[in-house]
């Protein structure tokens, strides 16, 4: 299946901003509940202890990212990083309550942050937890060459597949959002008012989660787009995907060689 770059509702000016966090507050929920990630622990702590580093830098974080679920499984495997969250659209609520549910181990970045270009005091592995796929190859490319010339370690994780079977199992998803709305934190009146009374969130849950599998890049298009940057050479780069379930994980991770 050919990759097809379609507009996500989320990502548009227009999209309201708490249809944008109720939809990304329900895509953390969904993520830490079926512990997504778990199949990739391995790989991110691998990754952690071959670029030596103590804090992460998650970007495009959304509601903020699967830390809830992964950081545990992170310190099974003797990795205990410390996490800021950035984003191009902050959602200061999910940030907080992600410090406050981890103890300060996750922390959210206050400003807008550019993924291609992000702060220069923010140092440490970066993490990009399905949002790779809202770029396009140029972005994709300027977003891990930053990374590079910044001589940082970068993992990109995309839960989703471009198959008809991925996209079969995201017409489910309206019923999940109806189903588990109630459970989703931080409470906010206005995602029971966009799921219940106006169904905006399930709606654009449904419309963005299959544009989403239609953008996702496979294992060799994320190796092509690294066959391009400057200083690609200078890392060591994997790229596969990982887990036994319907949908697997795709990765990248990307460590500077040993001098």
């Amino acid at each position: 299946m050919r990759r097809f770059h379609l507009i996500e509702i989320e990502d548009q000016r227009w999209c309201p901003a708490s249809v944008r966090d109720g939809v990304t507050d329900y895509l953390r929920f969904m993520a830490d509940a079926a512990r997504v990630y778990e199949p990739v622990a391995d790989t991110l702590a691998d990754a952690l202890h071959e670029t030596n580093s103590s804090t992460i830098v998650d970007l495009a974080a959304g509601a903020g990212g699967p830390w809830r679920s992964l950081l545990p499984a992170l310190r099974e495997r003797g990795a205990t990083p410390g996490v800021t969250l950035t984003d191009q659209h902050p959602n200061s609520a999910a940030f907080a309550s992600i410090e406050r549910d981890t103890g300060g181990a996750v922390r959210g970045h206050p400003y807008p942050a550019d993924a291609t270009a992000t702060p220069s005091e923010l140092t440490g592995l970066r993490t990009i937890f399905a949002a790779l796929h809202h770029f396009r190859p140029t972005e994709a490319r300027a977003v891990l060459q930053d990374a590079v010339r910044r001589g940082e370690g970068v993992a990109v994780f995309e839960p989703m597949h471009r198959s008809a079977r991925a996209i079969l199992l995201t017409c489910l998803t309206p019923m999940a959002v109806l189903l588990t709305t109630p459970r989703v934190t931080p409470f906010r009146w206005s995602r029971l008012a966009w799921t219940y009374l106006l169904p905006a969130i399930p709606l654009v849950v449904l419309i963005d989660g299959i544009v989403s599998c239609l953008r996702t890049y496979t294992p060799d298009e994320l190796r092509g787009l690294v066959a391009g940057l400057e200083g690609a050479d200078g890392y060591r780069w994997s790229a596969g995907e990982a887990g036994t379930g319907p949908i697997p994980v795709t990765y990248l991770v990307g460590v500077r060689r040993a001098e």
